[in-house]
């Protein structure tokens, strides 16, 4: 007779800024049973369980935190990755993204094998990208493989418009879709205020300017901060840990989530139900004929980059290859 499972897990791979921020969080709603943190920096992992667990000692939470490899992170309910590289002065893109993927590659092998019930959220950046290749590495369900895409951005959006209405913002319904990134883009089609569209609730005030200004902020919230204090924690601490939560209680909500884009032949974000399988199924949404050109010019650029990436890993390949060959003569 099969066990019952007694109690829920969380791994967080990186105990850096938004992976403790991500733990802290965990630990005080409190969403889960066990929180389990993997870090190669064994001194930094350390201080940080240690840490984290003397948060939970005074009575508010009963979350247990402790230490673990790889492969104890593989059979957790849910696996967070949040440990990548960091951009180095005058490095590109693509190369940032392709020692990433390599870091990706580490860890999917010193994972397997994954529990086939395991839900995976990418939070590293370039966050689509990077969902977009660990479908493959990890061998999951496409469902099961999610990133946190614009969930941030969007919540940024809300927040502002939310000073401009004098609303609390739970009351804005409006998204940011497309990519984490540059090319993103507001769906200003289908914003409400409960259920009151945006141009009705904010008369006169959707001017191409106004329009630009809030795209403005919400793109380049992440840059100033970062560039202010070195990194963003809370913010993608929260909604990571809040994406957490949809998934462990199976709450079935709509949120935009970076996911596989069959017609369009990438990951990026479009708004998802959430739950106990993770993206439990997409959800239409009515873009007008420009929404509908910078979904496309996002879908673009990102497939783009996929194939860069791509090439490059064939040719690290290759090289590794030659190498051993050389080695063997």
């Amino acid at each position: 007779m099969t066990q019952p499972k007694l109690k829920s897990s969380i791994a967080i791979l990186g105990c850096g800024d938004v992976g403790s921020t991500l733990a802290y969080t965990l630990i005080m709603q409190p969403i889960c049973s066990e929180v389990i943190m993997v870090d190669l920096k064994k001194e930094l992992l350390e201080a940080q369980v240690r840490d984290l667990s003397d948060s939970t000692y005074g009575g508010r939470s009963g979350v247990k935190v402790r230490a673990g490899t790889h492969k104890d992170a593989g059979q957790a309910d849910i696996v967070v990755i949040t440990a990548g590289a960091k951009q180095k002065h005058g490095e590109s893109r693509l190369s940032l993204l392709s020692r990433n993927l390599h870091i990706l590659e580490s860890i999917f092998s010193s994972m397997a094998p994954i529990s086939p019930h395991t839900i995976l959220l990418l939070v590293a950046n370039p966050v689509d990208i990077l969902t977009y290749f660990a479908r493959k590495l990890s061998g999951l369900p496409e469902s099961q493989v999610l990133g946190t895409g614009t969930s941030l951005d969007s919540a940024r959006l809300r927040g502002i418009l939310a000073e401009k209405a004098e609303v609390a913002p739970s009351s804005i319904d409006a998204y940011v879709l497309g990519e984490h990134g540059d090319s993103q883009f507001i769906v200003w089609s289908s914003a409400t205020i409960g259920t009151t569209p945006l141009h009705l609730a904010l008369p006169g005030k959707l001017t191409p300017e106004f329009k630009a200004s809030i795209s403005a902020h919400t793109r380049g919230a992440a840059g100033a901060i970062i560039a202010a204090k070195g990194c963003t924690s809370y913010g993608i601490g929260n909604i990571a840990a809040s994406i957490c939560k949809y998934i462990l209680f199976d709450s079935r909500s709509v949120r935009p989530i970076s996911f596989y884009q069959p017609e369009l032949g990438c990951c990026l974000s479009m708004p998802a139900v959430v739950g106990r399988k993770g993206i439990i199924k997409s959800m239409p949404v009515l873009l007008d004929e420009t929404e509908r050109a910078e979904l496309e010019k996002c879908a673009s650029g990102l497939r783009g980059v996929i194939e860069g990436a791509e090439k490059e890993l064939s040719a690290d390949e290759q090289l590794r290859k030659a190498l051993e060959v050389d080695e063997g003569v």
